[in-house]
Parts: structure tokens; sequence; C-alpha cells
């Protein structure tokens, strides 16, 4: 017999998708286990045998969030053949997917939680070691530019993948309130006249 509580055909991904949406909305401690069960359709004794615990399903769901979200974001930096192509398609990507209307605007990673929480900081932990990866993801796609000598050998790339990233969470939060598509691409714009002078070329 199915528990009590739980549809008799539990799609568990489904929920999980849901439960996102909350969470990417009001983030790890503004979501609570009502707003949770109610959009997942189910109680929260069903939650707990599913998922295990809040800051598990918390969990889980960023993983879920990397894996169906923003993939475009990370293409566009692997697969443009400049690395100042890359950063910009990366930067436009952004834009577009974070001013999406058929979903919450920003990024989860970014916005779900920011404070040390009651998990004694394992959220926050986690989303800080996503925010480190993303980092490193833009160093790397730099470092190549460096070492196919499309940018010089003095190339800041360390201050370069942070300032990027650090432009990229500043979207996150505008788009959160409500910025346009077209006010995200002039910040994009803004960011890419900047290239010249971090790269202190006209490197294209």
């Amino acid at each position: 017999m199915p528990e009590r509580g739980r549809p008799r055909t539990f799609d568990r991904t489904a929920a999980l998708r849901r439960a996102m949406e909350v969470f990417w909305v009001k983030g790890y401690e503004g979501a609570s286990i009502s707003d949770l069960t109610a959009a997942m359709g189910i109680n929260s004794p069903s939650l707990y045998a599913a998922f295990g615990c809040k800051e598990a399903l918390f969990l889980e769901a960023v993983e879920f969030y990397t894996q169906v979200e923003g993939t475009d974001i990370w293409s566009a930096l692997e697969k443009s053949p400049t690395a100042r192509q890359a950063i910009e398609r990366f930067l436009r990507q952004t834009a577009k997917a974070y001013s999406q209307t058929n979903r919450p605007q920003g990024c989860l990673i970014a916005l779900g939680a920011l404070h040390q929480d009651s998990s004694r900081g394992a959220i926050c932990d986690d989303l800080r070691r996503r925010r480190a990866e993303n980092r490193a993801a833009l160093l790397k796609r730099l470092e190549r530019g460096v070492a196919e000598g499309e940018l010089p050998a003095d190339f800041d790339c360390r201050t370069a993948a942070t300032f990027y990233a650090t432009v990229q969470h500043g979207m996150s939060i505008q788009a959160r309130d409500g910025a346009s598509r077209t006010a995200l691409l002039a910040t994009v714009a803004g960011a890419m006249a900047a290239w010249k002078v971090l790269a202190g070329t006209d490197a294209a």
C-alpha cells in the first residue's frame, strides 16, 4: 500500500523539480516544509521518507538544478572559439537564462543561501563550493586562451575570472529584482568593455 499522503504514482523527479523551484524563489531558509509539501503534492512524512530531511532535499535540488538549468551558459563557455567570445557568450546566455519569465529569475546557486544556516553551514558550504567551481571554469577557459597564444602571457586570468564571476552574480541579483533582459544585456556590454583593460591589449 502506498505511504499515506504520497500519490499512488509518485514521480520523484517531478517532485524534486517543484522543490527546486520553491527553493529557487524563497531560498533555503525562506522555504518552509509546508511550502515544499504543497508544491510537491505530498505530506511532510512522505517528504522525509523520500528525501530524508529539508537539508538533504535542498542539496539534491541544487544538484538537479546544475544538471537541468543554465546548461547553455556553460556550453557557450566551452564551445566558443576564442576566450573573449567565450566570456561574452557566457554572459549573454546568463542574461537570457536569468530573465526568462516561465521560471524564477536569477540563480539558485548565487541566491539560495548566503548566510550560515541551521545546518551548521552545510548548505552554505555546498553553494560556496559550486560558485568556486564555476569561477574555476572561467579561469580554465582564460588560461586556455593564454596557452593558445590568443591572450598575452601576462594576462591576469585569475583576476579576470573573478571579475566576470562577480558580474554574473550581480546579474542574478538584478534579475531577481526585476531587471529586463535588455538591462542585463547592457550590463554584459559594460563588462565586455572592460576586456581590453584586463588584457592590456586590443586582443579580440
